[in-house]
């Protein structure tokens, strides 16, 4: 943890002159002269890679306001490939020295842009240049040379990657439907990951990390994944960063796709994650801290995991539930709630850093509580400022979805699907719901299903982990706790990780939804504010990986099927059975109590193979008792290969 002065450094000179500053003690802090003016382009120029373009430009310290570089410096780079198409206003940000991550500097003549190309070629970049109050937010200010106007060009080859690696497959986006695809690989994404911890960035290795609540959310050391960092894996400073590289080598090597974590929580359950120098200085961010950040992000793209940014917590995002029932203003809000110079700013270095990644979504909030006026307004800014224009999601309460999401539909938002939290057993209800909306909507949500209620359960881990038999049980509420209650309720029924694929995991894929992430509750062990053991969860993952797998290696496509329950008799898409149909091609048919279904074929004609998919253990299709299937009827599809109570996937195939 590097040591901050107590007062902000006031730039003194004008451009080129060396000036002095007084810190905290009094003492004189020499200024460096501002930059030669020159550009380095750095990375592996090969498309779909991190190409990064550094300026050395006016000197600056973090902590600096008059000017502020973060406010008052607005830095942009155009990239243009020769063809003319596609071109690409990236925001830039100030670097410090250029190397923050490893020197904890506060301060240097280094600014960045980040370019992840589409295509390879020539490409041209022109860089912008201006200074003025809050330019770098609100436009305008007055071009400043001889930074302003440099541009050059260079040269992209293809990529060279594959596997996991996103680069092999190139940016992930929105493209009105209710499925992701990669633009290079023109592949759909189905997801599979953790939601917790919520607090992953309170790591003790990132720089001025410090804890608001040490009691109930320590700083992170990682260290059960630390025996996961390999040899040649990023670290900073002096080897530090090697646990949480390790956790997501663990995840990947897993075989699932994605992650969560907050990147502002201040005021929240956790309280100790903000991009800042400081809890509250929220126009001054931590060059160094945020380097470091981008370090595992960078890692997560190369290792083939989806970077989940929740933007903030209803804790701080002003604690409103609802346009007109305001509770109060939350000190740690960013402009009240409201789209203002610390939001803009919040939400402008977030991009600048980190949107060149080639797999991630901005959520708004989690369990957001922002009017849908502000919703409206921090979408757009989100959407216009990012040069790659990745999805935007949303969060809320389960009590709260008909009021929050239901204006946001269609047109009158640039939100590009929902982030659902619901008890764990009505996933597939709720994913249906919003896919089906959202469509009749005319602008089609992804829907993904991210936080398992009971708060204080979620997903369990597995059985024999540090004692826990991994069966979920609901306490009914007591004392103080049952104020409100009519009566006190009987234990609720218990669960397990089983549960949690059948009606979560294949209850979300099976209603058409996009994927799951597991959020883990708070009074089970590695619960979302404490996680640093992944492998408190190691047969889920899994479980996740045997879905995706199936749908990959099955050469299912998903992306062209819809929910169709009523095929096999669930009129109430209760949790009895599910379809999910390309009609006339093929029909998957889950069963999460075992026994067997009819098929509604009475509209094809020809015959349809029947094969068996064990949702367990994976593998290859299996026989059951029926091979064949005519249509023009309703089919019988006869009995599994074996463990007839156990859940089972039917695959009916012309």
């Amino acid at each position: 943890m590097k040591m901050r002065p107590r007062v902000v450094l006031v730039w003194l000179a004008a451009m080129g002159a060396v000036a002095q500053g007084a810190n905290a003690e009094g003492q004189v802090v020499d200024r460096q002269p501002d930059g030669a003016a020159a550009v380095a382009i750095e990375g592996e120029l090969k498309q779909w890679h991190k190409v990064t373009l550094t300026l050395d430009g006016p000197f600056a310290h973090e902590r600096d306001k008059a000017p502020n570089p973060f406010t008052d410096f607005a830095f942009h780079v155009t990239f243009t490939h020769e063809s003319g198409t596609p071109s690409y206003k990236a925001p830039g940000y100030f670097a410090a020295d250029g190397q923050a991550g490893n020197s904890s500097a506060e301060s240097g003549t280094k600014w960045r842009a980040h370019l992840s190309p589409d295509k390879a070629g020539d490409w041209k970049y022109s860089v912008s240049f201006a200074r003025g109050k809050n330019a770098a937010i609100e436009g305008g200010g007055e071009a400043w040379k001889p930074f302003d106007g440099i541009s050059g060009s260079f040269t992209i080859g293809e990529t060279d990657k594959t596997g996991r690696d996103f680069r092999a497959h190139g940016r992930l986006r929105y493209v009105g439907k209710h499925y992701l695809q990669f633009a290079g690989s023109k592949k759909y994404f189905l997801k599979a990951g953790p939601d917790a911890p919520e607090t992953l960035l309170a790591y003790s290795d990132f720089d001025n990390t410090k804890g608001g609540k040490p009691d109930i959310a320590p700083l992170k050391t990682w260290s059960p994944h630390v025996a996961d960092w390999k040899p040649g894996d990023p670290t900073w400073g002096d080897g530090k960063g090697k646990g949480l590289i390790g956790a997501l080598n663990y995840l990947a090597g897993k075989g699932v796709n994605a992650f969560s974590f907050l990147t502002y929580n201040a005021g929240g359950d956790g309280d100790n994650v903000w991009p800042f120098v400081e809890r509250d200085a929220k126009l001054h961010y931590d060059a160094s801290k945020l380097d470091q950040w981008g370090v595992v992000f960078d890692h997560a793209t190369q290792r083939g995991l989806h970077l989940h940014f929740k933007l903030q917590e209803n804790e701080m995002d002003d604690n409103r539930l609802g346009d007109d029932r305001k509770v109060g203003i939350v000190p740690a809000a960013l402009d009240g709630g409201r789209l203002d110079v610390e939001r803009k700013l919040y939400c402008r270095e977030l991009i600048a850093r980190y949107g060149h990644a080639l797999a991630l979504n901005w959520n708004i909030g989690e369990e957001n509580t922002q009017s849908s006026d502000e919703v409206r307004a921090m979408a757009k800014y989100l959407h216009d400022t990012d040069p790659y224009q990745h999805p935007v999601v949303l969060h809320t309460f389960p009590p709260e979805q008909e009021k929050v999401y239901r204006p946001l539909l269609g047109d009158t938002s640039p939100l590009t699907g929902v982030s659902l939290q619901n008890a764990w057993s009505s996933v597939h209800q709720r994913t249906l719901q919003w896919r089906r909306e959202s469509s009749a909507a005319g602008r089609p949500w992804v829907v993904a299903n991210d936080e398992q209620n009971p708060a204080s359960l979620g997903v369990p881990p597995d059985a024999g982990y540090r004692g826990h038999d991994g069966i979920a049980v609901e306490k009914a509420p007591t004392g103080s706790e049952a104020d409100g209650n009519v009566a006190s309720k009987s234990d609720t029924k218990p669960y397990t990780m089983h549960d949690i694929r059948k009606f979560t995991l294949w209850g979300n894929l099976m209603a058409g939804g996009a994927g799951v992430e597991y959020y883990f509750g708070y009074a089970l062990p590695e619960n979302d504010l404490v996680c640093e053991d992944f492998r408190s969860r190691d047969k889920s993952w899994d479980f996740c990986r045997i879905a995706v797998e199936f749908f990959r290696t099955e050469h299912v496509p998903f992306w062209e099927m819809t929910n169709s329950n009523a095929l096999v008799g669930n009129l109430g898409n209760d949790n009895s059975k599910f379809c999910f149909a390309k009609r006339g091609e093929i029909y998957l048919v889950y069963l999460p109590n075992g026994g067997s279904a009819d098929l509604d074929l009475s509209g094809e004609k020809g015959g349809f193979t029947v094969r068996w998919f064990n949702p367990r253990s994976g593998g290859a299709l299996l026989k059951g008792s029926v091979n064949l299937v005519d249509g023009g009827k309703t089919a019988m599809l006869g009995n599994a290969p074996a463990d007839l109570r156990e859940d089972w996937l039917i695959v009916v195939r012309r």
